[in-house]
């Protein structure tokens, strides 16, 4: 299994029983540290991790690979080259998992999603950056993407369920994004967790937010 844009590994992670074999690959040193710490206080060993992207990766490793997941970092590449790529790289019978929350341009956020995205514009600016790339939501849908490729195309939609966030985990959620990483607030990351910290205990001062979350797979498949 290859885990694409894996940040702090949680998902490779989770599907180590699942697999004799894992490559988590990221663009972001700061998040394979982290998945490496955490690994090693898990005692996984079938987790190897790759600072860089798929293309470098490529570049020094012959690998095929039966799965590939994307989780909620497809939107940052180069959609219609990683997916070429992939294709060569994926056996016969296997595919790409790209894992998102349903996107509807209508979606108004919740209001403490709102004091969360003022919090972050304030400290980290309103243009939302990984590594030296700056973020603009994609005008074409991935679901036009995979159909263009070589793979076949099937949409699942799990069940809407409950997340339910503290103000420590909407921080570290943040700090997992590549957009958030910490290294862009640096001397400034002790300031943004008060701000934030006050901004969201002043808006529901029991400390617990909810939020109700659908998530689509689109499976790339290779048939």
């Amino acid at each position: 299994m290859l885990d694409l844009g894996c940040g702090t590994g949680q998902l490779a992670l989770r599907f180590s029983d699942w697999s004799s074999r894992i490559v988590g690959i990221d663009p972001e040193l700061e998040m394979i540290k982290e998945a490496k710490r955490l690994g090693q206080e898990l005692r996984i060993e079938n987790i190897e991790w790759f600072n860089g992207d798929l293309i470098k990766y490529k570049s020094q490793y012959d690998d095929t690979f039966r799965m590939v997941t994307i989780v909620k970092a497809f939107h940052w590449m180069e959609r219609e080259a990683v997916l070429d790529t992939l294709y060569e790289m994926i056996s016969y019978g296997g595919g790409v998992a790209i894992i998102d929350e349903h996107y509807s341009p209508d979606k108004e956020p919740l209001p403490w999603q709102r004091k969360v995205n003022e919090v972050v514009s304030r400290w980290y600016g309103d243009q939302r950056r990984a590594g030296n790339t700056i973020y603009s939501h994609p005008k074409t849908s991935h679901e036009e993407v995979i159909a263009k490729s070589r793979f076949d195309i099937e949409t699942l939609t799990i069940p809407t369920y409950e997340q339910i966030w503290t103000v420590d985990t909407i921080i570290g959620n943040i700090y997992s994004t590549s957009y958030g990483s910490k290294r862009f607030l640096g001397e400034n990351a002790e300031g943004f967790e008060r701000d934030l910290r006050e901004e969201l205990l002043f808006h529901n001062n029991n400390g617990v937010f909810k939020e109700p979350i659908i998530l689509s797979i689109k499976l790339a498949l290779k048939k």
